[in-house]
């Protein structure tokens, strides 16, 4: 599947159309602006598409920059992964990554600033006093008790706190605007705390670290963004971020635009919920092919471009709404479609005895990698006399609807010869361990001669080439669409979301490439796994031929 070519319109690009034909900008400045406390998800990729898109399709830049201003849930790990992740799909930032965290003496010096101009204060009242005196949607809030302290009593305390002479959670330094606005984060919004935390670029030089709040909207004019796009939810403190800039000395002034963020069904994008499912071993880690992590839909073999069009499709918009699971499989679906190779892998192992085949004959067929695509090249897969089929390939009886091979019927071997069961082998609790069959000779690419029909088609393994692998098959991590509006969204993870086969697959996958597409002929989607090894074949499989949730949902 490639990429749709057309460039995409929405509300934000009309307004940089707008500045630009109004010569409000010549050039466009965007940026992403993480936090490293954890792995980003498909609805950061979102955010990632449409700011490094804008950066590109107007010839401007875009900046990764990491909002780094609490260490205390921060690691350089999690700066590593972002990074690779923004590669992945295909992006590049502008200059060198940048972090909050290097304007911290500047930040230090705009607070000071806004101390000397009478609209900052240090305050020692509790969490619960403030909560009190915060006041509620309804009801006004009360100034605090300190809000009047003195410039020069303010500046001292300001200077004890970065001195370190303050406990954790004793005092806060707090923006004067108004304890009775009707938006709650202007009711004196803290503007930085203390915290004897070690960070991972500024070391141990700062124990007060500036609020995102306050942190933003300068990094941003410092940056010289134009644009600086960001989620509905601080769609409020655009009042904030404008209020700061329009108080401090500083040339820029970026406008804030929000748009809605991702709702995906059958996942949670929660980082706190995220984080819980991997604190609590609910899935193995943040690149668990069952997350909606980049990292995760990377391992469970989607590839960047799959993502990008999903990302496309979807659009910006400022109405929040739930995009389908559907959506973004069958992105992949159609790209994989097109571009994976084909090869034959048996997930439940049913020996298939071909009893008129020489014992010792092994051939060498030739079979495509892909059926529509001859440029893919062709493969040789041994065929020999015993065989690997699906368990659910075979029937001793069956209606007519039913297309694989039954008792005394004919079906075809894919890309091989026309076989016909004839007897079975079955242990002593009744179960088919062996299916004895016949095969025509003259029937290898070609229909029988006689005129017989053969309708089915079913894949196989040679036994004696088969290799032993693992194959996980991958589902949705949870059984309802919208999770996280459960009472707890952990009782509805899907039990089902990873199946272990212990099956077989062709000897020409023990050199595939680890992320790169495979269809599973007749299975689906895979791709070979970091934990494969020399010696144990690991695949994931990313998603089915078809969707098969559509009829459960229906039903």
């Amino acid at each position: 599947m490639a990429e749709t070519d057309s460039r995409p319109t929405n509300f934000i690009r009309q307004i940089i159309d707008k500045d630009i034909n109004e010569g409000l900008h010549t050039k466009i400045q965007t940026r992403f602006p993480p936090e490293p406390n954890g792995y980003l998800h498909i609805g950061h990729a979102k955010s990632i598409c449409l700011n490094f898109g804008i950066a590109q399709d107007y010839q401007g830049q875009c900046k990764l920059r990491f909002d780094d201003t609490n260490p205390e849930k921060e690691d350089i790990d999690y700066v590593n992964a972002i990074q690779k992740d923004v590669s992945w799909l295909g992006f590049t930032w502008d200059g060198d990554v940048r972090y909050s965290s290097n304007y911290f003496d500047q930040l230090y010096i705009f607070a000071v600033e806004l101390i000397n101009k009478g609209l900052a204060y240090v305050d020692f009242s509790s969490q619960e006093q403030m909560r009190e005196l915060r006041g509620t949607l309804k009801e006004s809030g009360k100034n605090s008790p300190y809000r009047d302290t003195t410039v020069s009593e303010n500046l001292a305390l300001f200077e004890k706190m970065r001195d370190g002479k303050f406990k954790e959670g004793e005092c806060l330094l707090r923006a004067k605007i108004d304890m009775s606005s009707s938006f709650m984060c202007m009711r004196d919004p803290a503007l930085y705390r203390v915290r004897f935390a070690h960070h991972h670029q500024t070391g141990d030089k700062w124990c007060i670290y500036p609020m995102y709040d306050f942190t933003h909207c300068i990094s941003d004019a410092i940056e010289g963004i134009t644009h600086s796009l960001c989620t509905l939810e601080f769609q409020d403190n655009r009042r904030l971020y404008d209020w700061v800039l329009s108080n401090i000395s500083i040339d820029t002034t970026p406008h804030q635009y929000e748009f809605s963020r991702l709702n995906l069904e059958y996942t949670v994008l929660s980082k706190r919920k995220l984080i819980q499912l991997v604190e609590e071993n609910r899935v193995n880690g943040w690149d668990d092919p069952r997350m909606p992590t980049v990292a995760g839909l990377r391992r469970r073999g989607y590839t960047s471009a799959s993502i990008r069009e999903f990302c496309k499709r979807i659009g910006v918009t400022k109405m929040d709404n739930m995009v389908e699971m559907s959506m973004l499989e069958a992105c992949l679906r159609e790209e994989l479609n097109a571009d994976a190779s084909r090869a034959m892998a048996v997930l439940e192992p049913l020996k298939l005895v071909i009893e008129n085949y020489t014992a010792d004959d092994v051939e060498n067929l030739t079979s495509p990698n892909h059926p529509a695509d001859e440029s893919m090249g062709t493969r040789s897969v041994p065929f020999s006399k015993e065989i690997f089929i699906e368990a659910d390939d075979f029937r001793e009886e069956a209606n007519k609807k039913f297309k694989r091979l039954v008792l005394g019927k004919e079906v075809r071997l894919r890309n091989a010869y026309v076989i016909k069961a004839e007897r079975v082998e079955k242990d002593e609790q009744g179960n088919i361990i062996t299916v004895y069959c016949s095969y025509d000779k003259d029937t290898l690419g070609k229909d029988p001669s006689d005129g017989r029909k053969v309708k089915g088609v079913i894949h196989w393994v040679s036994a004696s080439h088969g290799v032993p692998a693992e194959i996980r098959l991958y589902d949705r991590l949870f059984k309802v669409p919208n999770p996280a509006a459960e009472e707890d969204f952990l009782e509805c993870i899907n039990e089902e979301s990873l199946v272990v086969k212990q099956g077989i697959v062709e000897p020409s996958l023990v050199s595939a490439k680890h992320s790169a597409p495979i269809q599973f002929e007749r299975t689906g989607y895979f791709c070979k796994d970091k934990d494969s090894q020399d010696d144990k074949l690991v695949f994931n499989r990313a998603v089915g031929l078809r969707d098969t949730w559509a009829k459960m949902d229906q039903g």
